[in-house]
């Protein structure tokens, strides 16, 4: 900063130049005096040159900026650092979620390759060696000969670690081929409940298919029920719980597993009895697996034991577990009357137990039909109950039956009120069995023969020497 000062001021700042600094130049970066015999000059840089006493050439102006009247570019810094933050948020986003899938996939493809193993493991620890169940059998001896159903022989043997076991030994002739004796392997090594038969392995070697099953020393519940010495031995106590149990069975296959199961072949001498003469559903050869959505399913293919099958299932192939409950109500009936459904009881014309006791109801007198054998020991309301409970269970339509879960509901509470019978249409078996078969038939019904239009409207199948008219 320069200031210039007149002579009095010069005179004045010579006699006291302390004071003027203090005034004008106090902390200032320099200055200059200029008198006509006094130059006064300082600085807080080194000025002792010739050319220092010259003015500093005044610097040159800044160039103008022409004004820029265009708009600016659309890349301009501003919108470039929006566009990379963004990217930079979609980055941070996707590799996340990208890697947490890519995680979750690796899981789910480990797992399905473990279940895949474990299944391959658990289907090898299911064989058996032919020669071992040929030696645990004594060669499928006769004496070891425990039933004859319509796929095969059932043997009881003894394996060398003294374990009983009862072989189901599938005929060449039979109409269960592989593909039906996989279908029972799949089936019932999944399933694991105390009234299903336990399945404990298979053996498919030289022409042999084979089946191996948990031995139960009091064999088939026809054996008891049908038989005029040994029924005397299922009290109403062990009635009860036979029936109770197969029940619980039928709702673990329908409704409990992890698969949805129906049975397709539920019967007496599909149900068998440990020592303790508990129940457990066995031969699962017809069994049809259905998806947790599905209620129904059809087939081509009717397959079965007459008496036990449901009208909608013999006439239209119709699936479902509605099938079952039939066949269960059915054999409750059975249990509780102790008479075979396929034979004809009462006169004028003879009829079939279904509607035999259909008759009986209608006229408030049900319980004239209960087994002669447990009469003793059983309440009239608990008989009426259950009576009650095997009609609705065969009724023709499948909507009207219940759920095995309310079956179990009205066969265990006194409480429940039970909904009424709707009137039974007419169905009746007619029997050409030979009479040492006692009006029974294990046989399946494999390509039946059908009239089509039936003559004064009547259905009639035919299958081996059965045949089953509904009207």
């Amino acid at each position: 900063m320069h200031q210039r000062f007149s002579a009095g001021d010069l005179q004045h700042l010579s006699n006291g130049r302390d004071q003027l600094y203090s005034q004008c130049c106090e902390a200032k970066k320099g200055a200059r005096v200029i008198g006509g015999s006094c130059y006064l000059r300082y600085e807080v840089a080194p000025f002792f040159n010739a050319s220092a006493a010259a003015d500093p050439p005044a610097p040159p102006p800044p160039p103008s900026v022409p004004a820029n009247t265009s708009p600016p570019p659309s890349g301009t810094p501003a919108a470039g650092d929006k566009k990379n933050k963004n990217l930079t948020i979609a980055v941070a986003i996707a590799v996340p979620l990208t890697v947490s899938f890519a995680i979750m996939a690796a899981i789910w493809i480990c797992i399905r390759r473990k279940k895949l193993i474990d299944g391959a493991n658990e289907a090898d620890s299911l064989l058996f060696d032919l020669d071992t169940l040929k030696l645990a059998t004594m060669n499928f001896s006769d004496q070891n000969k425990l039933g004859e159903g319509g796929f095969g022989v059932v043997y009881q043997g003894v394996l060398t670690d003294r374990r009983l076991i009862a072989v189901k030994r599938l005929v060449t002739s039979s109409a269960q081929g592989i593909g039906e004796l996989k279908n029972e392997v799949a089936l019932v090594a999944k399933l694991h409940h105390r009234n299903l038969i336990r399945l404990m392995g298979y053996c498919l070697q030289a022409q042999e298919k084979l089946l191996v099953y948990e031995y139960l020393p009091n064999k088939s519940l026809d054996k008891f029920l049908f038989d005029p010495f040994r029924s005397k031995e299922l009290t109403w106590e062990k009635r009860v719980n036979i029936i109770e149990g197969i029940a619980r069975g039928l709702l673990y296959l329908h409704e409990d597993s992890q698969l949805k199961i129906v049975h397709r072949d539920l019967k007496a001498s599909n149900i068998l009895l440990d020592a303790g003469m508990n129940p457990k559903i066995a031969d699962f050869g017809l069994a049809r697996l259905f998806g947790n959505e599905q209620s129904h399913g059809n087939t081509n293919r009717i397959a079965g034991t007459f008496g036990y099958m449901a009208p909608e299932y013999v006439m239209h192939g119709q699936i479902s577990t509605k099938s079952d409950v039939y066949s269960f109500g059915v054999l409750l009936l059975e249990i509780v009357t102790g008479r075979r459904c396929t034979g004809y009881y009462g006169s004028d014309p003879p009829t079939d137990l279904i509607s035999y006791i259909w008759q009986h109801w209608e006229k408030g007198n049900p319980v004239k039909l209960v087994d002669k054998g447990i009469t003793d020991g059983c309440s009239t309301e608990e008989v009426l109950r259950y009576i009650h409970s095997g009609l609705l269970c065969v009724q023709q339509d499948p909507l009207d039956r219940p759920k095995m879960s309310f079956v179990i509901l009205m066969l265990n509470s006194d409480s429940t009120s039970l909904p009424a019978i709707s009137p039974l249409s007419c169905l009746t078996y007619s029997s050409t069995i030979a009479s040492g078969d006692q009006g029974m038939t294990n046989r399946p019904m494999d390509g039946p023969s059908m009239t089509w239009p039936p003559r004064n409207d009547v259905l009639t199948i035919k299958s081996d020497n059965t045949m089953f008219e509904s009207c």
